[in-house]
């Protein structure tokens, strides 16, 4: 634009203005890709204090069905020792059945952690497990909105033991089941280069004994305080090459980030991917926009998130995100910004709902979807209907 005005005409200014002008372009602002680095420095979690006082939790799902008809794995990790155990699961179970087993394979064996990091799954959401959760006094951290970085301790278990248990049916064949156990003591009894060994030395103070015996392990004669000295010596240790491993992390992750800040008032873009033929803020198809909004933002959470004030056809989507989503709107009085529509009858009325009379489940194949029965009034005349 810059290069067609200038050949015709000149003021003071010019590439100024063309600048200004393309940058408050509502349509661009909402297409266009930014060539910058993405905004958020990146925070590290803050390290534990002791072991297992901290975990991550997710699932590993879509595995082919084992004899035992289970297709899933629950991977929960102590985020000091690195230590993991695999659960296998089925993808249908109740959130009452992971309870059990989360009481007969954690707390039996480590206690009761003070958090829990996990991403935003419907069965860490639901109300019986944060019920569980807030009796035995553990906190609930979930991630924000589209952005699983803040999972990233499960996100990269998931990973190695996926590949492990892909090499062992590559190699001996049969089903995934029968490898489980020995990958997780090969994960378990390997180095790990953030606490500089293994997550059975960091636990009980050396590594297990394999069966070619790749180190000779000898017998250590603690009593008394030496054993309690030494356990809190090797917790040091670990706290100490945590932090420079996350100092080191956040070191080079920042050189490709921005840090960029918004206030509470503030109007901002919400990033959407468009993928082809996915539905995300319901918005669909590869030519859709990049950009949806702009958005009020309410609150600052943490130093990188923020909560938006969604519409309500966003009402199911979690309404945190972080500060890389986002961009800042530019106004200008030549923007039409779309405002919710209320459908009005020729007579110029318009449905108004009174009350929710009942709320029931509508059972799918693979899903429940909540129903309710609604009360409405029109033109002065009462009906309910069911709406989900």
């Amino acid at each position: 634009m810059y290069r067609d005005l200038r050949e015709k005409y000149w003021w003071k200014g010019l590439k100024r203005d063309v600048v200004d002008f393309v940058s408050k372009c509502l349509t661009c602002q909402q297409v266009k890709v930014e060539r910058q680095f993405p905004s958020g420095l990146l925070q590290p979690i803050q390290i534990a204090q002791w072991k297992w006082q901290s975990t991550t939790i997710d699932f590993i799902c879509g595995l082919p069905l084992t004899p035992s008809r289970k297709d899933s794995i629950w991977v929960i990790v102590d985020r000091l020792t690195k230590v993991a155990h695999f659960i296998l699961v089925r993808i249908d179970y109740l959130v009452s059945k992971l309870a059990q087993l989360y009481i007969s394979e954690i707390v039996r064996l480590h206690g009761v952690p003070l958090s829990i990091i996990s991403d935003r799954d419907p069965k860490f959401t639901s109300r019986l497990w944060k019920a569980l959760q807030e009796a035995l006094s553990t906190s609930l951290n979930f991630s924000t909105a589209f952005h699983p970085q803040s999972d990233g301790q499960s996100q990269r278990v998931n990973q190695v033991l996926e590949d492990m248990l892909r090499a062992c049916v590559l190699e001996f064949q049969g089903s995934w089941e029968n490898f489980l156990p020995l990958a997780k003591f090969a994960y378990n009894n390997s180095y790990h280069s953030s606490i500089q060994m293994a997550p059975y030395e960091a636990l009980y103070g050396r590594k297990c004994r394999t069966p070619i015996s790749w180190t000779e392990l000898k017998e250590k004669r603690l009593l008394g305080p030496e054993l309690a000295q030494e356990t809190e010596e090797m917790v040091r240790i670990i706290r100490g090459r945590l932090k420079a491993s996350f100092d080191r992390q956040k070191l080079y992750a920042d050189l490709k980030r921005r840090d960029i800040k918004y206030n509470v008032g503030d109007q901002v873009f919400l990033k959407v991917s468009p993928w082809k033929k996915v539905l995300r803020f319901r918005q669909k198809g590869k030519l859709s926009p990049r950009f949806i909004g702009p958005y009020c933002i309410l609150k600052r959470i943490g130093f990188v998130a923020y909560q938006l004030e969604l519409s309500p056809k966003l009402q199911r989507i979690h309404n945190v995100f972080h500060a890389s989503m986002l961009r800042c709107y530019r106004s200008d009085p030549s923007h039409v910004l779309p405002v919710e529509e209320v459908e009005v009858i020729p007579d110029l009325t318009f449905e108004e709902p009174i009350r929710i009379l009942a709320k029931d489940k509508g059972v799918l194949r693979n899903k429940t979807i909540p129903i309710v029965k609604v009360l409405w009034r029109n033109h002065g005349v009462e009906e309910a209907t069911w709406e989900t």
